[in-house]
């Protein structure tokens, strides 16, 4: 399978540049884990940390969730990856399933485009418990696109160090 990446828009409204550069975001990180396996995904090749690409895609999907689902839906459900509610526990990713993990994100993602389009605009706000805030679509968005673009170059340096794969 080939991930298509599309280019964001030079000029376009400011919901289609969000929606554009987030979905640019998701689709790197995507192309940063094509073609490896379970065993690539999980490797830890930065040491002395323990971080891999199969525990950035579950961190995403749980990053996802959070924000689309609880925060701003307002959706009164665990992570995906820690009922306890432990956000570190999806960068464990040492005994996981490359299949179950995609599944995951690909889903959590599905969630909030499908949270996003529906929401009346950016303005839309939510709760975010751990900044004690209510917080609008708009910067949920902008973050999301932060937290992609940090964690996108995590994956450069992970998949360089796995099959010298540069890139994207």
């Amino acid at each position: 399978m080939t991930t298509e990446r599309l280019s964001p828009p030079m000029r376009a409204g400011e919901r289609e540049t969000l929606r554009s550069f987030l979905d640019f975001h998701r689709a790197t990180l995507a192309m940063k884990t094509e073609g490896l396996s379970d065993d690539d995904l999980r490797r830890q090749s930065s040491p002395p940390s323990t971080l891999s690409l199969l525990g950035l895609v579950r961190h995403m999907a749980e990053v996802e969730r959070t924000w689309f689902r609880r925060v701003i839906n307002g959706e009164d459900i665990p992570l995906v990856w820690s009922e306890e509610g432990d956000f570190q526990a999806a960068y464990d990713a040492s005994k996981a399933d490359g299949a179950e993990a995609f599944e995951a994100w690909q889903t959590e993602v599905a969630h909030a485009r499908r949270i996003e389009r529906a929401a009346a605009s950016l303005d839309v706000t939510g709760y975010q418990p751990r900044w004690g805030e209510h917080v609008s679509l708009r910067v949920v968005m902008l973050h999301l696109i932060h937290e992609y673009a940090r964690h996108n170059g995590h994956a450069d340096f992970l998949r360089e160090a796995i099959d010298g794969t540069v890139g994207a």
